[in-house]
């Protein structure tokens, strides 16, 4: 019995070191060492061993609340942040609801942050930490999002909230940066740590508010207090009511929420939901068993519905910056749809999972109802043989540790089109040439076929049309459809060209205010003439993105894909009909701000109108530099006055030539 005994605290023993390994890695931004799968169920082995035996051990994840490692001041927590309970039952969501209204929410993954305001200022923004004592990141306030300086409040308020960041701005910094980072979360507590707060607002992290812990003012409902964030400009977590939570009402809210993780309606990744009593007197009754409060809400976790295959081969494919091992196994029914392949994500993942050759034994499922993933080997059949050339241009590749420890295999070739996959996945966004119908997945399926190589081979396709509908997944009706949104592309806008094209610092909204000022022609020359600053006159530009955006020009590797491509698209410019005179023979040279007309744009195709000509730079030839701000400090400005050019204002320029 006492031998028994010993086995079972044994076990325990080496079930609480390596789920608290597993969650150090998880909420401080390094390399994952297991998934939430095996998590779970390892931590529901060890709690069903804690019932048995009725031991807790001091340190074990039942009894304690996950710690983030944020270096920097620490600081005790008002009100202790506690975790909530979890289930996989909807029966037990109805059981703990107990008839009560309920709300449901997104338990988003991100990391928690306690965000206090006195008077409508922020006071301070302290990461959850142990639950107890977290660390005081107020600093960090200008570079997170959505943590107002001011808010149209009074009193005390203490809110808790999730730091998150969305699928798509994560593609885009992984894309820029080429960092290594397993998911969203992995890279936002990642980025806490960080002393540079410019660099933390690159990587684009959210806060979204999930609880009005304290205010001055009696809320009686959750609901109310979630209005009362609304009202303050905060933008607290989507959520949903239930008035009568039964297994009806319940069971079909689940459903509901469930469709929008698999259609990945919500712009956040999320790991479950949280249901919370409406009312908040009730909510604040019940107990504290350990580090749980019994009624301040429970966590619902989907349950993966998992499936055992066996692998045919490890497909080595294109990834952001490394050479990505993709299991290929025999197909599986998952959550509704037919599975036969998963990311492994990296050689250190192959490794941990003891990934072998043909015919070894896995299971898989959809984490979190989405992304197929390998959770365990059953059986290795042979070893895994990890290829000495990239698979896609044929130059040497090597495995590498990053700085986490991380092992992957790199190809040596700078210029791979296997590096280029997220470039490309930008260039055919709707945000940019507009492609419809190829996906990521799709451009890493051409780029492995070598049938892309530059921005310009998208618009060659249909060479490979015939090959391509014999592709696994590919159709007659598919590949015309692909066919004909490349032919809708190939007619664009400068704007969409900008950003279709990866130029560092230049995204959206920096494309938006470059077409406003230039055409695309003008724009071409105007940073073909030597001057990084030539653009950082044009308001939200600045020298630094000037300077980007005119070295991206002038190398000449980026000149020759440009110009590949401007032989397969046609570029609209807008029809200007000459309908004067008043500017006939006269150059202008547009800059800073203008007033009368809605954008630089609007008055450059007025000046067009009526005869005269724009140009970018102020030269020999120039008639007048049109500036609201004579006396300033630009370069534009002073080259005109080094060339005896007049400054005139927009207000001068109507009273002349209006």
């Amino acid at each position: 019995m006492g031998d028994d005994r010993e086995g079972k605290t044994a076990l325990m023993r080496e079930l609480i070191d390596r789920l608290n390994a597993a969650s150090d890695a998880y909420y401080n931004g390094r390399a994952e060492i297991m998934t939430d799968y095996e998590w779970d169920a390892m931590f529901d082995r060890l709690k069903g061993l804690e019932e048995e035996t009725g031991e807790v051990l001091p340190d074990s994840p039942t009894a304690k609340v996950s710690e983030d490692d944020i270096t920097g001041q620490k600081e005790p927590h008002e009100f202790p942040a506690l975790s909530l309970a979890k289930t996989k039952k909807v029966e037990d969501l109805v059981k703990w609801a107990d008839g009560h209204p309920i709300w449901i929410s997104w338990k988003l993954d991100g990391l928690t942050l306690v965000v206090t305001y006195d008077g409508g200022r922020l006071t301070k923004i302290v990461t959850r930490g142990d639950g107890h004592i977290g660390t005081n990141i107020t600093h960090l306030a200008d570079g997170l999002y959505d943590i107002p300086r001011t808010i149209p409040a009074k009193g005390h308020l203490v809110i808790r909230g999730e730091a998150v960041i969305s699928y798509s701005d994560f593609e885009q910094f992984c894309m820029e940066s080429e960092g290594d980072f397993a998911n969203p979360r992995n890279l936002a507590s990642g980025s806490l740590s960080l002393k540079d707060v410019e660099e933390v607002k690159r990587r684009r992290i959210h806060w979204v508010p999930f609880s009005l812990v304290y205010s001055d003012d009696d809320i009686p409902t959750w609901g109310e207090k979630m209005d009362l964030l609304e009202k303050a400009g905060l933008h607290p977590v989507e959520r949903e009511f239930l008035k009568d939570p039964d297994i009806g009402t319940v069971g079909n809210a689940i459903d509901r929420w469930t469709e929008k993780v698999t259609g990945r309606k919500n712009p956040y990744p999320v790991d479950g939901l949280v249901i919370t009593y409406d009312d908040s007197a009730l909510a604040s009754t019940g107990s504290v068993t350990g580090h749980h409060a019994t009624r301040a809400g429970l966590a619902f976790k989907w349950q993966d519905e998992s499936a055992d295959t066996v692998l045919d081969h490890i497909e080595w494919s294109c990834a952001a910056s490394s050479i990505t091992p993709v299991a290929v196994f025999d197909p599986v029914e998952l959550e509704g749809t037919t599975v036969k392949r998963a990311s492994l994500c990296n050689v250190s993942e192959c490794g941990r999972l003891r990934i072998g050759g043909p015919g070894t034994e896995i299971s898989v499922i959809k984490a979190n109802k989405i992304i197929p993933k390998v959770i365990r080997v059953r059986r290795t059949v042979g070893e895994l043989s990890v290829p000495d050339r990239c698979p896609v241009c044929g130059s040497p590749a090597e495995v590498r540790g990053s700085d986490t420890g991380v092992l992957k295999l790199y190809c040596t070739n700078g210029d791979c089109a296997a590096k280029q996959l997220r470039k490309f996945t930008r260039f055919v966004s709707k945000e940019g040439l507009d492609i419809d119908g190829i996906s990521e997945q799709t451009i890493s399926k051409f780029v492995n076929m070598g049938w892309i190589r530059s921005y310009a081979d998208f618009f060659r396709l249909s060479d490979h049309r015939e090959e391509m509908s014999q592709m696994d997944g590919f159709g007659e009706k598919s590949v015309q459809n692909i066919m004909d949104s490349i032919e809708r592309s190939r007619v664009t806008d400068g704007q969409s060209i900008l950003f279709a094209l990866n130029i560092p610092m230049c995204g959206l909204e920096v494309a938006k205010r470059l077409m406003a000022v230039y055409s695309l022609d003008d724009l071409i020359r105007a940073v073909s003439s030597g001057d990084d600053s030539v653009l950082s006159d044009i308001d939200g530009i600045g020298p630094e993105k000037s300077a980007s955006f005119a070295g991206w020009f002038r190398d000449q590797r980026n000149m020759d894909s440009f110009r590949d491509l401007m032989t397969q698209v046609k570029v609209k410019v807008p029809e200007r009909k000459e309908i004067g005179s008043r500017c006939e023979g006269l150059t202008f040279v547009i800059t800073g701000d203008v007033h009368h007309y809605a954008n630089r744009n609007e008055l450059k195709a007025y000046i067009e109108s009526q005869g005269g000509k724009v140009t970018g730079s102020v030269t020999g030839s120039t008639d007048f530099l049109i500036n609201n701000d004579p006396e300033s400090t630009s370069s534009k400005n002073k080259k005109a006055k080094e060339l005896g050019k007049p400054i005139i204002s927009e207000d001068e320029f109507l009273t002349r030539f209006g």
